[in-house]
């Protein structure tokens, strides 16, 4: 019995004492912390979606607060959220462009041709490590979702042709889909873009075998930039490359390209 309550006090006792020098700690080793980073991370919206660039919201307000992030890095809360931090720090209020992810491939399962049977770990990523991507075109989506599953937003679905789909309502241009695929297929692109735009990031010169591959792959034949009329195309890099600050948007490369790589948004 005595053994018992000697425990118990001994307990007591070491439980005391560690109570007071977690106090002690606490106040030796305390940091005053500006109370705007508390108010700025509420502004937030909480997503920790990493659009910022930083590791989190806890991150990007104290960043923000020191001046070392824009007052509009939260992608996610738009431009409502950059005015509150604008209006916390007692800075001029700055323009925001919301954004949204474009996925720069065309190659659909009936298009694209796939090299073979993939029996690896089910991720783009597994895929991209063990045979290069499951499609002939090693620029194509190899399609097992990557960007789908890392999405914080629910913007992504994969759809019934083997591709991702962006839900333009849901999606806030944070980026991580262009982080998370493989083949660098997804861009963030400004919501209002109006333009033609390529739906093939196929950079390779053998053009025979582009259309091997993938039956709507860039043939490089450039025709869209000479039937351009405001010479707004570029085709240097093997995809064309719109200058929106000269197109009219008239649509005649649209017309121009045989294998339809280029779109209208």
């Amino acid at each position: 019995m005595n053994t018992i309550i000697y425990t118990i006090i001994c307990a007591l006792v070491i439980a005391f004492v560690l109570g007071v020098l977690l106090g002690l700690f606490k106040k030796i080793f305390h940091v005053d912390t500006d109370p705007k980073v508390e108010k700025v991370r509420e502004a937030l919206s909480g997503a920790n979606c990493g659009g910022c660039g930083l590791a989190g919201c806890d991150a990007f307000a104290g960043a923000v607060v020191k001046g070392e992030a824009p007052t509009n890095g939260c992608v996610a809360g738009g431009a409502a959220c950059a005015t509150k931090i604008s209006e916390i720090l007692g800075a001029a209020g700055v323009e925001v462009k919301p954004q949204i992810a474009f996925l720069a491939c065309n190659g659909t399962k009936e298009c694209a041709l796939d090299k073979g049977v993939y029996h690896g770990v089910q991720t783009c990523k597994g895929a991209q490590l063990v045979m290069n991507g499951t499609k002939k075109c090693t620029f194509g989506c190899i399609g097992l979702g990557d960007c789908v599953n890392v999405c914080p937003f629910g913007a992504l679905s994969m759809g019934e042709n083997g591709l991702p789909v962006v839900d333009k309502s849901k999606c806030v241009g944070c980026g991580k889909c262009a982080k998370a695929c493989p083949k660098h297929l997804f861009k963030v692109i400004d919501a209002d873009t109006t333009g033609p735009v390529a739906k093939c990031s196929n950079h390779s010169d053998n053009k025979p075998q582009i259309k091997k591959d993938c039956s709507v792959g860039c043939f490089k034949c450039g025709i869209c930039a000479k039937k351009c009329p405001a010479q707004a195309i570029d085709v240097s890099s093997g995809i064309p490359a719109v200058d929106y600050t000269k197109c009219t948007k008239c649509g005649e490369c649209i017309k121009a390209c045989h294998d339809k790589v280029l779109i209208m948004l």
